[in-house]
């Protein structure tokens, strides 16, 4: 008897884009609508970080704290790499040994070329690649690109002069996706958005363009994609195998660094806003990660930082600061648990600490690492804030808590 060849197979969407593009918060987002809704669903997350800055906030969403096992996270390598390949690998074979997911989505690293992940799922058996999504940072292209009217003419130039770098990662990114959604729309002109789009579909024309808000995306439309046409790349494939073949042995291609920045001491607030509007450039392509204010001392802070966009976002309070506050609005038992967690911790404030990473031009990243260190409290002001100094704060009090 033949065997059948209408297996169902998983679908897999990937959400790929470059740095800071949104990536994170679409993913999010759809793990919220997954556990609301009840929709089975898997997630590997990569992050070129050694800090796996974005596993820890794909961990933090709802979905994934009431089930840690539907959630894989690859790091310190871009899973496009050989390394990141036997990792993808590993990865899905042990979601799909130990759950039955109904959808399974993959956030990429920024710098991750889709070619190589294409050409792995070509061939599986148990999964296929129904969404090779595209994220493009719409304020990025405003800012560097002139709203993606440079953006081909910058890679003829990149060809021409046997170059590769971002330019070629982000055009090709766009080439090998089955839909791309511009993100950030919302920050730039509402009229300068049909010039992107012209200039993106230059580039892909066989891809929808769709923009999409705050990641916001209906979980149901991802099921009603089909399997991802490679035939249609089949001859780009060709044409940048030979190419892609000398890259795929970098677990950090394109000349990018990145930089840990670890300390326990906080940011002068006032030190902070400076170098960040005397150091940061288009060179420095994302930096993100928690830290603390000397003037916010109590809340924990995401930083994220991508291309000229800033935001600072709340994502909880720090036990040291709750144990501090007189008005803390806990019984004494709860108080005295926390005291005990944290006679556990290692650094001169509790828990409350820095852990930030940064990714850049090879060139430029150490001077806007060390010039963020320099904004760590000096020890003569470390003594001034214990003894209740107040700094000056130039940044947004109007900072915003992460939603899941």
């Amino acid at each position: 008897m033949q065997k059948s060849e209408n297996v169902y197979k998983i679908p897999v969407i990937i959400l790929n884009g470059f740095l800071g593009s949104g990536k994170t918060t679409l993913f999010r987002n759809l793990l919220s609508q997954s556990r609301k809704k009840k929709i089975p669903v898997c997630a590997i997350v990569n992050d070129m970080s050694e800090l796996d800055i974005d596993g820890e906030l794909i961990g933090a969403s709802e979905a994934v704290e009431h089930n840690s096992h539907i959630l894989e996270s690859i790091h310190s390598c871009v899973l496009s790499s050989k390394k990141g390949i036997r990792k993808l690998d590993q990865a899905l074979k042990k979601l799909l040994s130990n759950q039955n997911p109904e959808l399974i989505i993959i956030e990429t690293s920024g710098s991750c070329h889709p070619m190589p992940l294409i050409e792995y799922f070509k061939n599986q058996n148990q999964v296929k690649l129904t969404g090779l999504f595209a994220l493009v940072d719409g304020l990025m292209l405003a800012h560097d690109y002139k709203y993606g009217a440079t953006l081909i003419p910058r890679m003829q130039k990149n060809i021409a002069q046997q170059k590769r770098d971002t330019v070629n990662l982000l055009v090709e990114q766009i080439m090998f996706c089955s839909h791309l959604f511009l993100t950030k729309g919302d920050r730039i002109q509402e009229d300068k958005l049909p010039h992107i789009a012209s200039y993106i579909q230059a580039i892909n024309p066989l891809s929808s363009v769709h923009s999409v808000s705050f990641g916001r995306l209906n979980i149901e439309s991802l099921f009603e994609l089909g399997e991802y046409n490679y035939f249609q790349v089949a001859q780009l494939v060709e044409e940048l195998r030979p190419v892609l073949e000398a890259e795929e042995d970098k677990d950090r291609p394109y000349d990018l660094a990145t930089r840990v920045i670890k300390d326990d001491r906080p940011f002068h607030p006032q030190r902070f806003w400076d170098v960040c509007h005397q150091y940061l450039d288009q060179r420095i392509y994302r930096s993100k990660g928690f830290f603390w204010l000397a003037s916010r001392d109590k809340v924990s802070l995401l930083w994220n930082q991508a291309s000229g966009s800033i935001s600072l976002e709340l994502i909880g309070y720090w036990r040291s600061g709750i144990v501090e506050d007189e008005n803390h609005g806990i019984t004494e038992f709860e108080i005295q648990a926390l005291k005990k967690i944290l006679a556990e911790e290692s650094g001169r404030f509790g828990d409350r600490q820095c852990d930030l990473t940064v990714i850049g031009d090879k060139a430029h990243v150490d001077r806007f690492t060390n010039a963020l260190k320099s904004c760590f409290l000096t020890e003569e002001e470390i003594e001034l804030w214990k003894n209740g100094h107040r700094f000056t704060d130039p940044w947004p009090k109007s900072t915003v808590k992460i939603e899941n």
